[in-house]
């Protein structure tokens, strides 16, 4: 028996299926853990051997929607309460 064509044809089981977490179809069944993710571990998998790997996940390739305003926050030394202006009229 060759080791090739003929032995592709019989490979009709799913070892991987989606993933939970990162949506891939990553996740080893028998296993319970994902290839790409590391799914269930609490911690993203992640490896300093693979930079483009880590440049497509990190932060900033997502929508940021807390980290985003944080920048602009920190520029007006996170200032509290309600603006000067919107105080109305100084009673002087």
């Amino acid at each position: 028996m060759t080791k090739g064509t003929s032995s592709f044809g019989k490979r009709h089981n799913k070892t991987h299926t989606l993933c939970r977490r990162c949506g891939k179809r990553s996740f080893h069944i028998q296993k319970s853990t994902c290839a790409n993710c590391g799914y269930p571990a609490a911690k993203v998998r992640k490896y300093n051997w693979s930079e483009k790997a880590k440049r497509r996940k990190t932060t900033g390739t997502g929508r940021m929607r807390h980290l985003k305003t944080v920048d602009r926050k920190f520029q007006n030394g996170f200032q509290t309460g309600t603006p000067k202006g919107a105080r109305g009229p100084s009673t002087a």
